[in-house]
């Protein structure tokens, strides 16, 4: 099946800016807030081909992202795969898009026929449909960053890589290793670059997730009620804070098993839960071949929230950005 049409940018003008100088002025400024060295490194960081970033709408995430793409080394990629988790449909395995272009307001990113072909051919992607492709966000909210750092690596759009969006559904551990060995191959490949879209924990009565922990005891998890008093012992922001650190030194371990357990002990809602999951299936493939200190393993280096939470009548969402050296 060859690959036709661009997807329209259908969440700009509303989850970001549609004007293009407007929108570039914005992602300007938020990359200029990071700093020019982190971990001890001047940015991009070599070889920091891997990098998680949030993907609400910008007025809140945006920032965040920021760190991600910052540390994000394309100065070799030729494509640049994009795994999001669906909230428009309900998937279970991975799918792949249809579309050829992928629009945004700054111009077209060109997906890979190639790459998407190869993994269609397997019999172990599905197709994301065309409707729900362009109601989804999770893919598309990478895209202006994505082309704002491409241009900024590469300057003639002759020379832009291409894009392989990818959506990951609702899979178990063993079957995240299973596509997470599929992708090793492309992850390894020192041309290919990866962003991997997700948000952290979403709490509050309108995600259907309140969990707290009291004294900071995490075994003693419990489910905070409408109307229930308010928490002081910490703070219910703190105690999300703790969940998502307990989520997100799962992921920097580098052990896909404690990252499916953590989840599985605080029933985090990280969005992002299944792409992560993949990706470091396919980081660990790596790791065996070749461990070397500091390489296939994430790094958080920023974390932040919509709000920070008291009352159980409020809400909140979480970003959190990092990269992996391959």
């Amino acid at each position: 099946m060859k690959q036709k049409g661009s997807r329209e940018a259908t969440h700009a003008f509303s989850w970001y800016d549609g004007d293009p100088d407007t929108l570039s002025g914005q992602l300007d400024g938020f990359l200029k807030d990071v700093p020019d060295t982190i971990d001890g490194s001047s940015l991009p960081i070599p070889g920091a081909r891997v990098v998680i970033a949030p993907h609400a709408g910008y007025s809140y995430s945006g920032p965040c992202a920021a760190w991600a793409y910052k540390t994000l080394d394309l100065s070799n990629a030729k494509r640049v795969f994009i795994l999001g988790p669906s909230h428009t449909y309900y998937l279970h395995g991975c799918a792949l898009t249809k579309f050829a272009a992928y629009s945004t307001p700054f111009g077209d990113l060109t997906v890979d026929e190639a790459t998407v072909q190869a993994l269609r051919a397997t019999g172990k992607f599905k197709d994301i449909p065309n409707g729900s492709d362009e109601d989804e966000h999770s893919l598309e909210m990478h895209l202006p960053y994505l082309y704002k750092r491409i241009a900024q690596t590469f300057g003639a759009s002759d020379r832009y890589p291409t894009v392989v969006p990818i959506l990951v559904g609702d899979n178990k551990g063993p079957e995240e290793k299973e596509f997470g060995r599929l992708l090793a191959p492309y992850l390894r490949d020192p041309e290919n670059a990866f962003v991997v879209s997700s948000d952290f924990c979403h709490w509050g009565l309108r995600f259907t997730y309140t969990a707290y922990a009291p004294a900071g005891r995490v075994e003693q998890l419990q489910t905070l009620r409408r109307r229930a008093e308010r928490p002081t012992d910490p703070p219910i922001h703190e105690s999300i804070k703790q969940l998502d650190n307990l989520a997100m030194d799962a992921v920097e371990s580098g052990d896909h098993d404690r990252f499916v357990d953590n989840l599985k002990q605080t029933n985090n809602t990280v969005c992002g839960r299944h792409p992560i999951g993949v990706v470091m299936a396919a980081l660990e493939e790596l790791a065996k071949e070749k461990p070397e200190e500091g390489k296939c393993r994430f790094r958080f280096v920023q974390y932040q929230r919509s709000s920070l939470v008291e009352d159980i009548n409020e809400s909140s969402v979480s970003y959190a950005s990092a990269y992996a050296i391959i």
